[in-house]
This record gives structure tokens, sequence and C-alpha cells, in this order.
């Protein structure tokens, strides 16, 4: 089986150079029909499997670890990290999930310091024609359901027309930077011809000499599923994409002041692509003509979007704890009571988690947390534990969460009777929600009222404003009624005779 470096280079030859399929066989040394196979082949989507594989101890790190170090080339050299302060560093962050030496440490860091010799001299100036693309990262702060974060937004320009578009995210990771991507190809109906990049971790693994790079294997498949070419920039070369640094700030300046206020940063993202369409409608700097008509111009030089949509996910392995909770990124998940002790697979997006058992079988789905928010409680696999035992439930987490009116109604309950309201209270979060079972709860309560059939009730007037009315079925044996039209004439006359009379 080819690597992905084999495959790309196989593509390349053959998308980019124009060599014909037996010219790529002679040159590579791989079997005609293999070569045949990678250049047809349209899904590059991972596919994951049940099987663990082991990797070091310290490989979970390395992004972390080289975004740090790339990061100190900015900062006086008194204020750059030592290898001691990554391995506190990372104590810190992983806590007891960080067991490595301090020894090993040291030598991960070297290794990682020897990648990133990157050389220094420039490169000439660019030309971009219509079709091609740059992007990069920008800082921002915005506010989601009251939460203030200090995330990134994603820019893409397109050099040709000045055109651009971006997303916002709560990180800069790898699934934000294929995610930004994507949602931006499937707006604007096709894929740029290459994109310039600088040399940002998520997308490149190492970089070698004479400016040869190795790139993730994630990036690397999500660039041979959509075709595109990928060119990067050398360090401290701003000028070398000097189209999108520009369009960071445009961005910053018209599209995120004041600070973005909203409730769902995956809807915001819709939004925003709209506003960049809209932002359009404007003429180029230089006079060129409306940056709109320029688009177009870029348009027709794009690839076409490819058949199959490329799922964008990073796939983990972790143990459940005694309560069935995980740990990812140095946060909590909830999985499901009856997952505690076992292996699980953690299936990550930009914006959520999904976790599977060891067999690929859907357990639960969390929001991803980023910034301070350190745990994501889902609740509902264990109020259906709880409703079978209700006994238990003081001695849970889930009670010390619980309003003080609620806990009183379970506090006064007999055993069946707490057992039918947990069952309700189950009924009710599995619909609309944790927050809106327990207003319903509250309100039944202030209210008089205790019985489960009157708390279901209130919470169906609170949700739908009506009460649910069940059919009534009609047993064979009553006999059908004729329909009764009345006959309107008959009473005109009565009101007729009755003035006579009068």
């Amino acid at each position: 089986m080819l690597t992905m470096e084999q495959i790309y280079r196989i593509r390349n030859m053959k998308k980019f150079e124009g060599k014909s399929l037996r010219k790529i066989s002679q040159i590579t040394g791989h079997d005609f029909e293999t070569v045949k196979k990678y250049v047809n082949k349209e899904d590059f989507n991972h596919t994951i499997r049940p099987k663990q594989r082991r990797q070091g101890k310290l490989s979970p790190y390395r992004d972390i670890v080289t975004t740090w170090l790339i990061n100190d080339k900015q900062a006086t050299h008194k204020q750059q990290h030592s290898a001691k302060r990554v391995y506190d560093r990372l104590k810190e962050l992983y806590r007891d999930e960080f067991d490595a030496s301090e020894r090993s440490v040291r030598k991960f860091v070297a290794d990682i310091r020897k990648e990133l010799q990157i050389d220094k001299d420039g490169f000439l100036p660019l030309l971009h024609p219509p079709g091609e693309a740059q992007a990069d990262f920008g800082e921002a702060r915005f506010i989601e359901n009251g939460i203030t974060y200090d995330g990134y937004y994603f820019n893409i320009s397109y050099p040709h027309s000045n055109g651009g578009h971006m997303q916002l995210f709560k990180s800069a990771n790898q699934g934000c930077l294929l995610e930004g991507m994507k949602a931006i190809f499937e707006h604007i109906g096709g894929v740029p011809t290459a994109i310039w990049f600088d040399n940002m971790s998520t997308a490149v693994k190492k970089v070698k000499e004479y400016g040869e790079r190795d790139l993730t294997k994630g990036f690397l498949r999500f660039m041979m599923h959509y075709g595109f070419q990928s060119n990067f920039c050398n360090p401290n070369s701003g000028h070398e994409k000097g189209s999108v640094e520009n369009k960071v700030g445009y961005h910053r300046r018209n599209m995120l002041v004041p600070i973005p206020e909203f409730k769902d940063l995956k809807e915001y993202n819709k939004t925003l692509l709209l506003k960049c369409d809209k932002d359009m409608n404007r003429m180029h700097y230089k006079g060129y003509g409306m940056i709109k008509d320029l688009f177009l111009e870029d348009k027709q030089e794009f690839f076409k979007l490819p058949k199959i949509p490329f799922e964008i996910y990073l796939h983990e392995f972790a143990k459940a704890d005694n309560y069935g909770k995980i740990k990812f990124d140095g946060r909590t998940y909830s999985t499901s009571p009856n997952m505690a002790g076992r292996q699980v697979m953690v299936k990550a997006g930009a914006y959520d988690i999904e976790i599977l058992d060891e067999d690929c079988n859907y357990i639960i789905k969390h929001r991803r947390l980023y910034g301070e928010e350190k745990e994501s409680m889902n609740w509902i696999p264990y109020l259906e534990l709880m409703s079978r035992r209700p006994t238990a439930l003081k001695y849970t987490g889930l009670y010390n969460q619980l309003p003080q009116t609620f806990k009183e109604y379970l506090d006064k309950s007999d055993y069946e009777s707490k057992k039918q309201a947990l069952k309700l209270f189950t009924k009710m979060t599995i619909a609309t929600g944790f927050d809106t079972a327990i207003e319903a709860f509250e309100e039944g309560i202030k209210l008089g009222v205790s019985d489960p059939d009157s708390i279901w009730a209130t919470y169906c007037r609170l949700t739908t404003g009506t009460l649910p009315e069940s059919e009534i079925i009609l047993p064979d044996t009553v006999p059908k009624v004729k329909k009764y039209t009345p006959d309107f004439k008959i009473y005109d006359q009565l009101i007729i005779s009755g003035g006579t009379q009068l």
C-alpha cells in the first residue's frame, strides 16, 4: 500500500505536470494499475477502524509543543521555551494524564527544534492568476450565548479579484482549518486551483531543505480529496501572501467590530459568508473593476467540488473512568454509565464531538469545549439509569445540580412517586433539554400540583401552548350518524312571522 506522499506525487504528476499513466509508472516504479487506481480515486475520507494503534507516549503532544516553539520566534531569547518549561507546561495542562519523564521531553523538544530549522532566504515576488487563493488565521473575540471567547477567524482571499471569505472559530486547530476551507468551498461552489499558506503546524509536519515540506496526514488527505495545490511561504515572509495578510485586517475592522454576539456559532458562520458576498459589491482598490465581477473570473478557473463530501474529524481512543467520563484535549466529556472502565472512540470535529463504542456504535454527542470550559455532561443516559434506581440519585453529582425546589420535591416523594418523576423528567429532557424539564417541574410545584400527570400538563403548556389531544378510536359497533345540514329558511320564516305578530 502506498503512502500518502507517494499517492500525492502520482496525482500531482498527472494533474499538474500532464504526464501519462505509463510515464508515471516508469518514473515511480509503481505498477500501472496502481498508478491508474490512485489517479482515478475520488474519495480521500479517512475510514475509522475499531483496532487501536500504538503511538509514542509523546506523539499526542507534538502539535501543541511545535506551536509553542514556532511562537517562540516572536519572543526574545530569554522568553523562549526551554525543554524544562515545556515539560512543566505539559504537566500543568494534562496533569495525571501526562506521565512522560523530563528526560524524554528534552529529546522530544530537541527533535522538533531540528525539524523547525528553516532556510531564511526569501522568495521572488509572486504573481497570482485567476483561481488562486491565500489562507490565514487572525485572532478575534466574540460572544456566544453570553460566554466570551478569545478565538480565531479563518480567512481566504482571492488575490486576482481582491475578494475574500471568512469563518469564525474557537480554536485554530486542524479541524477548524479544514472545516473553514470546506464551508467556503461549498459556499462558492468550487475549489481554488492553488492555495498559499504559512507554515502552520496543522498543515506542515516538517520543513526540510530546499523548501520541501512533509505535510500532516489530515491536511494531505483533505488536499487530495479537493484536488488543489498547496504552496507554503518562507518564514517571516508575509509579503509572499500579502493579499490574505491585508484581508485579515480588513475582515477584523469590517466584520468583527463591534464584538460579535450571537446564539450559535455554526449558524453565525453562515451569515458571515453572505456578508462577505455582499462586501464584493465594491470597486477593486486598483480600479480594475467591481470585485464581484472579477471574482466571476476566479470562479471560472476553480476546480469542481468532489462528488463525495469530506468528513472532518480527529479520531482518538480514550478510556472511560468509573463514572463513564473520558478526557479529550484536556477536557472532560460524559459517555454513558454502562461504558465505565471501557475503551471508547472520540470523533472530534471543529464544533462537536461524537463518542462511539469500540465497535463504532454511536453513544452520545457533545458540543466541543474550548477556552475556560472544562466539562460537558449529557445527563440523558444517566437519567435513564437513575429512573430505574431512584434511591441512588441523592448520591450522584446530578443531585447537586438540581434546583432546590426540585430536590425538595424528590425528597418528599415515596419510592414509586420518585421513580415516576424521574422517568417523566428523562422524557422531557430527551424531548426539549434539561433546562426546560427543570422549568416544567418548578412551574408545576409553584402552582401547587405534584402528581406526574399535572406536571406533564404543565410541561405541554410551556412547550406547545396546548395540552396534547389523544385520538379517540370508536369500536365498529357504534352506528354511523348521517350528516345533518340545517335549513335556515325555516328560521327566517319564524322571525318574519314573529315580526308580523308585533
